[in-house]
């Protein structure tokens, strides 16, 4: 199979059935962000794939992955998702990710925190290679899809899958001491 076949089968796939396997597995999970993450690995796996012409039932593989990732995402031990942070028991910060949307125009304390965690995530971000920077930050902060940003791009999804896939990783182990220091706040 040629390269060009194989990109084709990946980027049809990944049309037709991200709504479906998001619509899958967010009642499976805690939260948006788990289900975005869980199905970012499953198209990162068949991205990988070296054999994909062989797979007869394209649908059924791509439940039984997401199944198993699913279950995966269950046993493993959770590092802490945004959400899962309070950071005082009767106060308005139930989250980081709630927290830099707050209006810190009355709170000069909250402010600071924004701030910190804005820099520490753009300083995480200039470590990261400008492809994968940038395929994280069209993504997440400018809310692009994977396949918006594969198309103006001119390159296959299963290479910006894994960019962002790279970058994901990269500001969870960078950021992962900020989560700890505002959790114990």
């Amino acid at each position: 199979m040629s390269q060009q076949n194989k990109e084709n089968i990946i980027e049809d796939t990944v049309s037709n059935y991200s709504d479906k396997l998001l619509a899958f597995i967010k009642p499976k999970v805690k939260n948006d962000e788990d289900a975005e993450d869980i199905l970012q690995e499953v198209w990162y796996q068949f991205s990988n794939l070296t054999n994909i012409s062989q797979i007869v039932n394209i649908g059924n593989w791509l439940y039984r992955v997401t199944r198993n990732k699913i279950t995966d995402s269950y046993r493993k031990k959770k590092t802490g998702n945004l959400e899962d942070y309070d950071f005082e028991d009767n106060d308005d910060f139930s989250s980081i990710k709630n927290l830099l949307l707050l209006d810190e125009a009355k709170d000069p304390e909250l402010k600071f925190f924004q701030e910190e965690i804005w820099k520490a995530l753009f300083e995480a971000l200039e470590e990261l290679p400008e492809d994968q920077r940038l395929a994280y930050m069209e993504n997440e902060i400018e809310a692009k899809t994977l396949q918006q940003i594969a198309k103006e791009q001119n390159t296959n999804i299963k290479t910006i899958i894994s960019r962002k896939h790279y970058a994901v990783k990269h500001l969870r182990i960078r950021l992962h001491q900020l989560y700890s220091d505002l959790k114990n706040y």
